[in-house]
C-alpha cells in the first residue's frame, strides 16, 4: 500500500486550498468553534476571507500533521471527504498555527483553525 497523502498530492490540496481562498469559496464547519479560536488570536473574522490566501501559501508538504492515509469527515456538509491537517510556523500571525480542511467542489471547508496545541 502506497503512503498516503504523498508529497504531490500535500501540494495539490494546499493548491486547491488557495485557489478556493483566493477566490473566496470558503465555508467554516462549525464557526462558533473557529470564531472562538480566532478571537483567543485577537485575531477578527472579517480578516480571514483576506489572510487565508497568504496563510495558504506558507504551509508546505512537509508539515502535514494527520493521518496516514487521512481521516474522513463524519459531519454532514463534507461527510466522507478527506481531512488534511497541518502544524507550521506563520509569519501571519508570528506562531505556530494548526489548519485542518477539506475541499469540496472548489470550496475550502475549513474544518480547525488554532495556534498550535501542543505543549
Amino acid at each position: 500500500m502506497v503512503d498516503r497523502p504523498s508529497h504531490r498530492e500535500l501540494d495539490r490540496k494546499l493548491k486547491q486550498a488557495t485557489e478556493a481562498a483566493s477566490a473566496k469559496r470558503i465555508r467554516l464547519l462549525d464557526p462558533d468553534i473557529i470564531l472562538a479560536d480566532l478571537l483567543e488570536l485577537d485575531y477578527l473574522i472579517g480578516d480571514l476571507a483576506k489572510d487565508l490566501p497568504a496563510l495558504c501559501r506558507e504551509i508546505r508538504p512537509k508539515e502535514y500533521v494527520g493521518f496516514r492515509p487521512p481521516d474522513k469527515s463524519y459531519e454532514e456538509p463534507i461527510l466522507n471527504l478527506e481531512l488534511f491537517a497541518f502544524r507550521w510556523p506563520s509569519r501571519v500571525f508570528g506562531r505556530d498555527m494548526y489548519f485542518k480542511f477539506a475541499v469540496k467542489k472548489g470550496v475550502l471547508w475549513i474544518v480547525s483553525f488554532h495556534r498550535d496545541r501542543r505543549k
